[in-house]
């Protein structure tokens, strides 16, 4: 049937904006927590209370109300309207809204994610550390050739469990209109009256998860060699 083929495109349309979400996300929060997690560890008090209180607040507020007070901002802080925001760097106003989700699902992961990076790099030993130094190697030496695998081997299990809620996270999208899969499979059921875009939909996740908790395992097993 034509509706088939119809709304089968528009959830691939759907998907495709959710995968560029879930892979902006990633590309910003990764380093953006790895900086942060090192800005919590910081020996200068201002600096550690300052990004400590940071990931406190967004870690202890809703993922939705954050999209929502980045979609403000420029009305707050200058008094333009989105419309004009998006006229003004050329983009249409979906775009922007697009943005406005990308942004604020990296600062709400990259907390998240600086947790997990502190947790794993504060569990090795002090000691590797040490004998480093007595081996007179660099702080960056230490930390790239000693600390680094063992800290990626020790995240690897939290983050796969953090990434794989982004996946379904990102039909948060849709309170700034942004068209993912989730808001595809509605809209296909509205003009179409059946539920199979439901169904499409939920196998487009699973199958997604499906090959990332795939790829984690494999990371996983590759990185077994980094006893810990």
């Amino acid at each position: 049937m034509k509706y088939f083929s119809d709304y089968i495109y528009s959830l691939i349309e759907g998907f495709g904006n959710t995968v560029l979400l879930f892979s902006i996300t990633l590309l910003l929060a990764l380093p953006l927590g790895l900086l942060l997690a090192f800005g919590s560890m910081s020996r200068l008090r201002p600096v550690k209370y300052t990004v400590k209180g940071f990931i406190w607040i967004i870690r202890g507020t809703p993922l939705m109300l954050q999209i929502l007070l980045v979609s403000f901002l420029p009305s707050l802080l200058f008094k333009l309207k989105n419309v004009e925001v998006a006229d003004f760097f050329g983009l249409s106003t979906i775009s922007l809204m697009f943005l406005f989700v990308a942004i604020a699902f990296s600062i709400n992961y990259s907390c998240y994610f600086s947790e997990i990076f502190r947790a794993g790099i504060e569990g090795v030993s002090v000691g590797q550390t040490e004998a480093g130094e007595v081996l007179g190697l660099s702080k960056g030496q230490i930390f790239s050739r000693v600390i680094l695998m063992q800290v990626v081997k020790r995240t690897v299990p939290p983050m796969s469990n953090e990434i794989i809620t982004l996946v379904k996270d990102t039909a948060l999208a849709r309170v700034l209109g942004v068209i993912d899969l989730l808001v595809s499979s509605q809209l296909a059921v509205n003009d179409y009256a059946v539920l199979a875009p439901l169904v499409w939909a939920a196998l487009f996740y699973l199958v997604f998860n499906g090959l990332l908790t795939l790829l984690f395992g494999f990371v996983e097993r590759k990185l077994s060699y980094y006893k810990v």
